[in-house]
């Protein structure tokens, strides 16, 4: 049976794909909505290198993009990827988050040493799922849509210390983001967690005038 394997288009790392082809794996490039990796209609993997994890967990997006994990398939795994000796955060914080995870949100953590490990992981899941059970790759999971609400928290949730739980709070509050565009600083700080200079920025953020990268750049060469 030739045993395959989704991978996402914005999973750019060629070598991890070279590797699971020297493997015989078949691999299929598909933009996901969620995680990273289809193992089987029921096994969806999201990898992270220790440093992106770190800062997910620091930023506060990790648990966010565990719910959505979770959420698409039965099996959620999330991978971390690099040497232990790579962790910058305490041990007591990396192991407080892994049981989290694992107890809160049913998700079952990975630890890879590099590359080469994460190829060999993702075969051995690939031979349990779909040769010993059957079972093959299905994007239902992986590319499920959203509701307007998740769009509402991922458009929020992305302003500069804002973060997944911060936009949860501003939208219960104000009920839509325009009600949060056109609000005053006054009525943001009335939100937990909302001090002055963060309740500028967002209302910065969401009000500033638009201005493309490229038209910019023209409009300089053009002065000169």
């Amino acid at each position: 049976m030739q045993l395959k394997i989704v991978v996402d288009s914005r999973e750019r790392n060629a070598e991890l794909v070279s590797a699971l082809e020297n493997r015989s794996i078949e691999t299929t490039i598909k933009t996901l909505a969620v995680g990273d990796y289809i193992i089987s209609d029921r096994v969806g993997v999201e990898r992270k290198t220790i440093y992106d994890f770190e800062n997910s967990l620091m930023n506060g997006r990790m648990f966010d993009q565990i719910t959505r994990l979770k959420g698409a398939y039965e099996r959620p795994i999330l991978l971390i990827e690099g040497s232990r000796e790579e962790f910058r955060l305490k041990q007591k914080v990396i192991t407080g988050a892994i049981v989290s995870m694992y107890i809160d949100n049913g998700v079952q953590v990975l630890l890879s040493e590099g590359i080469e490990d994460t190829a060999d992981i993702l075969l051995s899941m690939a031979r349990h799922e779909q040769s010993e059970r059957s079972r093959v790759p299905s994007l239902k999971g992986g590319m499920r849509a959203y509701t307007d609400s998740e769009y509402q928290e991922y458009i929020v949730g992305n302003i500069p210390g804002v973060g997944p739980k911060l936009a949860k709070a501003l939208l219960s509050h104000f009920g839509s983001i325009s009600n949060i565009a056109t609000s005053e600083v006054e009525e943001l700080l009335k939100v937990d967690k909302i001090g002055k200079v963060k309740a500028e920025r967002i209302l910065d953020i969401l009000n500033a005038d638009y201005e493309d990268a490229k038209h910019k750049v023209s409009g300089n060469h053009a002065k000169r």
